[in-house]
């Protein structure tokens, strides 16, 4: 298949540039799959179409606050956003700058301390941060909210809370798992009083998760790497909903790559490490029963697994839908619940 394959004209202005007032205030598009049909609900609907016995699938990462500014001993500006931490003082990086600088060039960040390159990885730099206390810790009292690159504004006091679901609770993501966004605390009491169970995956989202596919040849693709962890205690009870006749409904594109990438050979695994799955049509997803999941960019490997789980015609006639009744797109807009099974 192609990229352009996956292509969909997406008007500039249904980019949601903030999130909503409430978190599961948004829109819902409700797809069933062997029906070839679709809803317009709202996100607070949802516990109408889960049953007791089903079993949600989140990932719990918490997403630092990733994004770094400094400059160079020229004194030319530099922006760093991390991508994966790769030890107490080190970390794979994107970086912002006028001319790449050579391994040994040092960055001054805006405390004082400093960053020295490394080398290169691709498109990537290793940088080790001079500082005594740990990365994630400098992050904390000098980062930024990651904000995609679609949102064209700077991250404010409020995406401090809002890009990062209310469960989050292992940090390591430097993008949020947005399925995730809609669920608050009241919506979450609601499924578990109903009898919805609730798992959790790790998957520590990189920035890689917005580089555009290159290749218009999709088997010419490679994926960025990403750490997960799937336990032990998440394979059981999956095996335990699946026996008893409940379904495994993953929130979010990223469980589907953890839940995936732990299965050997049609069976799950606890699995611990990195992936680079590429999930596209073709490829038979087995680990779930649905999935919520947001809008995704046009010709985007998010777009690609979902048309794995759909239909590749399917899901792009759904998202000229979602195009036509002014849905929400992207991180902090709207979701749909995909249900390859039917309701």
């Amino acid at each position: 298949m192609k990229k352009s394959d996956f292509h969909f004209d997406l008007p500039p202005e249904l980019i949601a540039q903030a999130p909503l007032a409430e978190r599961s205030g948004s829109r819902l598009l409700l797809l069933d799959v062997p029906g070839q049909t679709w809803q317009d609900r709202m996100f607070r609907e949802l516990p109408g179409f889960l049953r007791k016995g089903d079993l949600l699938v989140f990932n719990d990462t918490r997403v630092l606050p990733a994004r770094l500014y400094g400059h160079k001993p020229s004194g030319g500006a530099v922006e760093i956003l991390i991508e994966r931490v790769t030890g107490t003082h080190e970390a794979i990086v994107q970086l912002g700058v006028s001319k790449k600088p050579r391994p040994g060039t040092t960055i001054e960040l805006a405390d004082g301390s400093h960053a020295t390159v490394l080398g290169r990885e691709e498109s990537f730099f290793r940088l080790r941060f001079e500082s005594p206390e740990p990365l994630e810790r400098l992050l904390l009292r000098l980062g930024e909210m990651p904000l995609p690159p679609y949102i064209s504004r700077h991250a404010d006091a409020s995406d401090m809370e809002r890009y990062q679901t209310v469960y989050a609770r292992e940090p390591g993501a430097v993008a949020a798992p947005t399925a995730g966004l809609h669920f608050d605390t009241g919506l979450l009491q609601q499924l578990r009083d109903q009898g919805v169970d609730f798992g959790y995956v790790t998957l520590h989202v990189g920035a890689g998760t917005f580089q555009p596919v290159r290749a218009d040849d999709l088997s010419h693709h490679q994926m960025h790497r990403e750490w997960l962890n799937v336990g032990a205690g998440l394979v059981d009870q999956i095996h335990r909903t699946r026996r008893a006749g409940g379904r495994v409904i993953a929130v979010g594109t990223t469980v589907v790559r953890a839940l995936e990438s732990a299965t050997v050979e049609g069976v799950l695994r606890p699995f611990a490490g990195e992936t680079q799955i590429f999930i596209f049509p073709g490829y038979h997803i087995t680990s779930i029963d649905g999935l919520i999941t947001n809008f995704h960019l046009p010709q985007s490997t998010l777009l690609m697994l979902v048309s794995a789980l759909a239909g590749r015609d399917y899901m792009l006639g759904a998202y000229a839908h979602a195009v036509q009744q002014r849905y929400r797109f992207f991180s902090y807009g709207d979701a749909m619940l995909i249900l390859p099974h039917g309701p």
